[in-house]
């Protein structure tokens, strides 16, 4: 991962090393929450059949709320000094959530997304150990607002399937 300019250093009282830590695990945050906006925008595009309306209008919901968290996910990797991520294959490198090609069908699209919710929420709760031991709790407090929408949500979708 390439630093941002040398020539005016990063002094936030969190080390460079540890900067640089949690800026990878942000990054790997960054790229399986783009890969899930653009999984949950591609299904919103595509559902179909009883549950069209209301699955639409959940999935739009969810990926314009994903929209906001990557650009506040990249926007603190900058502030630790550090560039985000933001091309294709450097998402789909980072990422762990798999890309879908074919069109499922409803009730299989709203299971991908709970996993993908989850997948997220491991990835962010992974990040946790760097956040502590840099001391930084700004990165912190970002990784527990994501973990409760994504909990949340997969929950949600979990609930539209009657799995517990």
């Amino acid at each position: 991962m390439q630093t941002q300019d040398k020539n005016l250093p990063v002094d936030i009282g969190i080390e460079e090393e540890s900067r640089k830590e949690i800026a990878d695990g942000l990054s790997r945050v960054l790229a399986d929450t783009y890969s899930l906006y653009l999984k949950t925008h591609y299904f919103h595009w595509n559902v179909t059949g009883p549950q069209f309306n209301s699955l639409h209008l959940m999935f739009e919901q969810q990926y314009t709320e994903l929209a906001i968290a990557v650009d506040d996910i990249a926007e603190r990797i900058r502030a630790l000094g550090v560039f985000a991520p933001g091309s294709y294959s450097a998402f789909a490198e980072l990422s762990s959530i798999p890309e879908t090609s074919e069109v499922p069908s409803a009730e299989e699209m709203v299971r991908l997304l709970v996993e993908g919710n989850e997948a997220v929420a491991r990835t962010a709760r992974s990040v946790f150990p760097a956040t502590e031991r840099g001391k930084d709790e700004s990165t912190a407090d970002l990784l527990t607002g994501r973990l409760r929408v994504h909990e949340k949500t997969a929950w949600m979708l979990r609930s539209i399937l009657n799995a517990q």
